[in-house]
């Protein structure tokens, strides 16, 4: 890593513990332990460490994002109102494929390849697709399911390429997470990058035409939403983002699932995605 990198990467991490609040990743504010990168680490590399000490288990054609849909009951959702098709993708992810299209809202193209060229592909870590053609061929994804110490399941790694180039767009880890003071259990997605990590907090809900909907559009610290999170020593900081995020999944009238992924920085929308999943003969 060039000295200009590091000093990019480095000042990053400042802004956000500027912006950000300290926090007790131990104690109250567990809730955003998350894998991280270690220095000059990319992409899955958090990945790679986790299996060296035996705690990624061996890739099966059925691992899911999920050990079960019915993790997601709450007040707020009832997994038995969701489409059958939309529970086995959760549950058997790696028995999936994807083809996917992108259409950037045009103010925001220009931002989001250069985020992409300075970080994203650098990185190896949410390097959006900018170009419609770049995903023309479609995502190739991995899962992985990841214990934790114990030996117990702690959550799935999904690792998304490119199938046109073979480049890295996404390095997610996935649970079911709890937000403070909230009964309703969530999709929680980390992003490790160096010494931290993007996270994102997502509340379920039903459709009466039993599609399935993923939130996250709150400001406030403690609810959905993305966060920030790094590290600078022992000590932790985060802050929010001002991304907001909705998933649709749902089965079209000829019986195919899809999926339409919006993403708004604050109140103006700045991509949208659209993913065709069929299950693998």
């Amino acid at each position: 890593m060039s000295v200009t990198t590091r000093a990019l990467d480095l000042s990053t991490r400042y802004f956000w513990r500027v912006v950000g609040r300290q926090i007790d990743i131990t104690g109250d504010d567990r809730w955003l332990a998350s894998p991280s990168n270690a220095a000059d680490a990319r992409g899955d590399d958090w990945l790679d460490v986790l299996e060296s000490t035996g705690r990624v288990r061996k890739p099966q054609p059925h691992d899911g994002l999920l050990a079960a849909f019915s993790a997601l009951d709450g007040p707020q959702f009832e997994s038995t109102k969701v489409d059958d098709r939309v529970r086995d993708f959760y549950e058997q992810t790696a028995a999936w494929q994807m083809e996917v299209w992108s259409q950037w809202n045009t103010l925001f193209a220009p931002g989001g390849e250069l985020i992409a060229r300075l970080w994203g592909r650098r990185v190896g870590q949410l390097a959006l697709p900018v170009q419609p053609l770049s995903v023309s061929r479609g995502m190739a994804s991995t899962v992985r399911i990841v214990d934790d110490e114990g030996g117990d399941r702690m959550g799935a790694a999904w690792v998304r390429d490119l199938k046109s180039d073979g480049s890295k767009v996404y390095s997610g880890f996935y649970r079911v997470g709890r937000l403070p003071d909230n009964e309703q259990p969530h999709v929680h997605v980390s992003f490790p990058l160096e010494s931290g990590s993007i996270q994102v907090f997502l509340t379920p809900r039903n459709d009466s035409d039993g599609s399935f909907w993923l939130h996250s559009r709150s400001a406030s610290f403690g609810a959905d939403g993305a966060y920030s999170v790094v590290r600078f020593g022992d000590n932790w900081y985060a802050a929010q983002p001002p991304l907001r995020e909705t998933f649709h999944v749902f089965t079209d009238s000829d019986g195919v699932l899809r999926t339409d992924h919006w993403l708004r920085l604050g109140p103006w929308r700045a991509l949208q995605l659209h993913y065709r999943l069929d299950r693998r003969r």
